[in-house]
């Protein structure tokens, strides 16, 4: 992160990622998302829909992919800090984009219109590519997509309430946020078992 945070040309596009990873939304909610969506007053996020570009170039505006991706997020301090910038550096076009009734998109690409998943992908993209040109340690392929895993992960391993984080990541069925989008290590289980035995954990060689 601090190296799209210092780079010239990415540094843009900070706050977006550092949104995808601290929400776990999907990038079609993330772009969807406009000034009226965003509660800084309450600190929170609200999700009802998802901004999906077909074929043919036409934008539309449609429901989440399931019943329960109608949702409000709350905002962590980063978070919040993250779209209060992104709100104060919004583009000011000339004309704004009216999709599906909603107006006021976070993000606008060159032509005045509403970024979608492909634009946030092909950053992920150049960022990786740019930064393993320069350094010796490899940046793993990083997506919109890990970062929603990376969160579920994350917040599943810090102990969260398992239907809390379903309706957190707007699954409708709780097997999916388990089974799909957590990766619970030996490690993770081992340290669990430990707080419930309230003893402390063995190393491996331990007698």
């Amino acid at each position: 992160m601090e190296f799209v945070k210092n780079d010239k040309h990415f540094c843009k596009y900070y706050e977006g990622i550092f949104i995808f990873f601290k929400t776990g939304m999907r990038v079609s909610e993330f772009v969807r998302l406009t000034v009226s969506d965003i509660d800084l007053k309450n600190r929170k996020i609200i999700i009802d829909h998802q901004l999906q570009r077909t074929r043919d170039m036409q934008y539309v505006i449609e429901d989440t992919k399931t019943s329960c991706g109608v949702r409000e997020i709350s905002m962590a301090d980063e978070v919040y800090e993250c779209f209060k910038t992104i709100i104060q550096n919004r583009q000011k076009p000339k004309v704004e984009p009216i999709i599906g009734g909603k107006t006021g998109f976070l993000y606008l690409d060159k032509n005045g219109m509403p970024m979608v998943s492909l634009h946030w992908e092909k950053y992920f993209q150049h960022i990786r590519e740019k930064y393993n040109k320069i350094y010796r340690v490899q940046m793993p392929k990083i997506t919109p997509l890990v970062c929603r895993h990376t969160f579920c992960s994350n917040m599943a391993k810090s102990g969260m309430n398992p239907k809390t984080l379903q309706y957190i990541m707007g699954h409708s069925d709780i097997g999916v946020t388990l089974n799909t989008y957590t990766h619970v290590q030996y490690e993770d289980a081992e340290k669990e078992m430990s707080k419930i035995l309230e003893v402390k954990p063995k190393h491996k060689n331990a007698m």
